[in-house]
């Protein structure tokens, strides 16, 4: 096991990164920008190293600095926890050429899920199922091949980057007369937003859920599902509720998914935590993509399981086997998660400041990951979450009433948050039943007419 690790990462992650190591009797070292100085987990740190000023490229995702750091304090490992350089396959490289382990899988790994195109090929030879689409990317100079292969498709599809994610690099198209200048205006932005210009084409599903397998598996090619996890509460590609396990998807559909993507682990090498994402509809599902990283989300995972995911990635890097096999994994009860951004709850313009007051909520099953505090000033430079609220019940009835009453708890004054937005999504009927899809939370706001669709 590792002596020492450095935190390369920032907010609510990096503290629960660092709680992680304590437990596991590991002395952190975390890196931070100028404007992150005053933050609890730089203070909690055994040793804290600043890279560089406010703006992240020039701090956390300054690569030099980065491994610098970890010379400097002969730190063993690098956790990169989410976002960031968490997925950047030439950062991961960099970190084990310069004699580190970076906690989480192989750059060749991190480069093939990378790129969706190979993501896909590699996920349809381990049989997992992937949205109806082009085989490969798109021809870059024959536009009647484009369209013959929408047409074997059907209208409507999507444009995708191959190198896109978390949103970005899509186009929805619907008819033909749009399709030739859709793909030129997709490759043009996934070219300047990723430096990678080639795309491909998949069957657009008009009303799918986003449903998305949590995996572990460790370098002796063992590897475990942890379940599954419902994302689709979400706002322009991006979630804002998620819940651990999915409503309304029989178990055995489930088991069925979740063995073909341990099987998938096994076959490509993985190493680490992962999760596969996936659209479901109809009883069906079908894979999009796999972030390589611990997931925002990954505590309702941790709650029905019992397995601490960060502690798991850890063991793991060090060359540990995984300490229990799939029959030992357990399921029971509900746990949903809501994601306390300091925006304004409906028009969804970030609000930066100092938090004049803060009160957590408590009480049985409810845990709050955050590293915010009284007279914490919520800087401008980074994504705006700066909580997550976990309700845990023995049913996800006792999970709702549990999260209704956290947030009724929850004091944030000084900034706004999405907190009476959550409110609001906690009594929504269509969300107490159960099973939205991906564009229900979108629809709903465009309705009340509070932002556009």
């Amino acid at each position: 096991m590792f002596d020492k690790i450095l935190i390369a990462n920032r907010g609510e992650i990096a503290l629960r990164v660092q709680r992680a190591c304590r437990e596991l009797g590991i002395k952190t070292v975390v890196v931070h920008s100028e404007a992150d100085r005053e933050a609890k987990y730089v203070k909690l740190a055994d040793e804290s190293v600043c890279i560089g000023p406010a703006p992240s490229a020039q701090s956390y995702l300054n690569i030099p600095a980065i491994i610098s750091a970890a010379e400097v304090t002969d730190s063993q490992a690098i956790h990169p926890g989410y976002g960031f350089l968490s997925e950047n396959a030439d950062f991961a490289e960099r970190v084990e050429s310069s004699g580190f382990v970076f906690i989480g899988p192989r750059a060749d790994t991190i480069r093939l899920m990378g790129d969706k195109v190979c993501a896909k090929d590699a996920m349809k030879e381990a049989g997992v199922p992937c949205v109806p689409g082009s085989d490969g990317a798109l021809p870059e100079d024959d536009p009647k091949e484009i369209v013959r292969i929408a047409r074997a498709i059907g209208y409507p599809v999507i444009i995708k980057a191959a190198g896109g994610g978390g949103g970005r690099g899509m186009r929805v198209v619907h008819t033909e007369a749009a399709l030739v200048n859709a793909v030129q205006m997709t490759r043009q932005e996934a070219a300047s937003a990723f430096g990678n210009p080639m795309v491909y084409m998949e069957k657009y599903l008009e009303n799918p859920r986003h449903v998305e397998i949590q995996v572990l598996s460790d370098q002796h090619k063992n590897a475990v599902y942890l379940g599954e996890r419902d994302c689709s509460m979400q706002r322009r590609h991006q979630k804002v509720i998620e819940e651990a396990p999915a409503p309304l998807i029989p178990a055995r559909l489930i088991s069925r998914i979740g063995d073909r993507c341990a099987d998938a682990c096994r076959k490509i090498g993985y190493r680490g935590a992962g999760t596969f994402e996936f659209l479901y509809e109809n009883g069906e599902f079908f894979f999009i993509e796999m972030n390589t990283r611990v997931q925002v989300e990954h505590p309702v995972t941790e709650a029905i399981t019992g397995v601490d995911i960060v502690q798991e990635q850890i063991r793991i890097a060090a060359g540990e086997k995984l300490r229990f096999r799939q029959k030992d994994i357990s399921f029971r009860g509900h746990a949903i998660e809501c994601r306390i951004n300091a925006e304004d709850p409906f028009t969804f313009v970030p609000s930066p400041g100092k938090i004049s007051s803060y009160h957590p909520p408590g009480g049985p099953g409810i845990r709050v990951d955050t590293h915010i505090y009284q007279g914490y000033t919520v800087p401008s430079h980074y994504d705006s979450m700066v909580a997550k609220v976990i309700a845990y019940g023995d049913t996800r009835d006792q999970a709702i009433r549990r999260m209704r009453i956290a947030l009724s708890e929850m004091g944030i004054e000084g900034i706004k948050t999405n907190i009476a937005l959550h409110q609001e999504l906690m009594h929504d009927a269509r969300f107490i039943e159960g099973g939205t899809s991906i564009h229900y939370l979108e629809q709903k706001l465009a309705q009340k007419g509070e932002v556009k669709a």
